[in-house]
């Protein structure tokens, strides 16, 4: 499969990077609400809450310009994804938005704080099982006719969208808890061990789950997979794969403190390049290429200068806000 290196292919590069930026920084954030019911009401959970408190709003930054971008640069995939995952985007913005004002009113409203923990936890579960569920919508395949969606409302609900969506849910929940392990101590940190146990373990069944049904999906996906020549590149995703999980296995046993997040996030990575195996070059498989959906040549050197500016200042503040919030969440609950 040869790679054409041109300004729309730059565009996709770019998209791409913009969705795994934002999946594994607010990816950490959500998996802490989806766990935050195990941590113990009071002090517990405060300071799980504070480990993202200083990161969790410019994270989502990257969630706008990976959505921006695709509506700028590849148009009619915009309009053909959005219509078909409506309900899902939707469900997913509003679970976020709710989660926000969640987590500034729990420290505001202390009367109410059980109903805002429980939001809060919601509203990240919610968005994780939708963006799941519509990574799974887009795999699956979507019905168009005219250069335009002609399914129904209820089309990106199947038992694959639902695999997918646990498995994102459950690899927030992986991110989440390794994160807390880096940034938390005692009693909390020993539960944040427990659950990345189990999150793992839930995770990688998920993951060999998804993996199995994927090529089931579509000729085209299992002539990728188990057919030369793509074999021999797709091959080594799983072995890699297996790699950083009996390495994300040994360092939760060993009591290691950074390495399981990063070794989960190697996991993040490894499933991305998966997810390119089987989808590039389409952005919605087997019917749109990303050169059939690129807007006009002018328009995307337009947004590249745009982009060349803007990307590199978000990368220097975020960079810098974790360099300046960096160590651990005191019992106090300041770093």
């Amino acid at each position: 499969m040869a790679v054409n290196f041109d300004l729309t292919t730059i565009w996709a590069f770019i998209i791409a990077f913009a969705v795994f930026a934002y999946v594994v920084m607010d990816g950490f954030d959500l998996g802490i609400g989806i766990l935050f019911p195990f941590f113990q009401v009071g002090h517990g959970r405060d300071r799980a809450m504070n480990a993202i408190a200083p990161v969790w709003d410019g994270n989502e930054t990257w969630l706008v310009l990976g959505g921006g971008g695709l509506f700028a640069a590849f148009p009619l995939a915009y309009a053909i994804i959005l219509p078909a995952t409506y309900p899902l985007i939707i469900a997913m913005l509003l679970g976020l938005v709710f989660r926000g004002v969640a987590f500034e009113f729990r420290w505001r409203d202390r009367r109410h704080r059980a109903f805002w923990d429980a939001a809060f936890c919601g509203g990240s579960l919610v968005a994780a099982l939708t963006q799941g569920m519509t990574l799974g919508a887009i795999l699956q395949g979507i019905t168009i006719s005219d250069r335009a969606y002609a399914g129904s409302w209820w089309d990106w609900l199947t038992p694959y969208t639902l695999l997918t969506g646990l498995g994102v849910v459950f690899g927030y929940a992986l991110l989440g808890a390794t994160w807390l392990i880096w940034k938390l101590d005692s009693e909390p940190q020993d539960k944040a061990y427990r659950l990345a146990f189990v999150s793992a373990i839930a995770t990688v069944i998920v993951l060999v789950a998804v993996s199995l049904y994927t090529p089931m999906l579509d000729t085209e996906y299992w002539r990728r997979w188990f057919e030369a020549p793509g074999i021999y590149f797709a091959s080594q995703v799983p072995l890699l794969s297996a790699i950083i999980i009996f390495l994300l296995f040994r360092s939760l046993a060993k009591k290691k403190e950074a390495a399981p997040f990063w070794l989960s996030l190697g996991i993040f990575l490894i499933g991305m390049a998966g997810l390119g195996v089987s989808m590039f070059p389409y952005v919605v498989p087997d019917t749109v290429t990303i050169w059939d959906a690129a807007a006009p040549e002018r328009s995307q050197v337009f947004m590249l200068i745009g982009v060349g500016l803007t990307m590199p200042l978000i990368i220097a503040y975020t960079g810098w806000a974790y360099w300046v919030f960096r160590g651990k969440v005191g019992h106090e609950g300041y770093h």
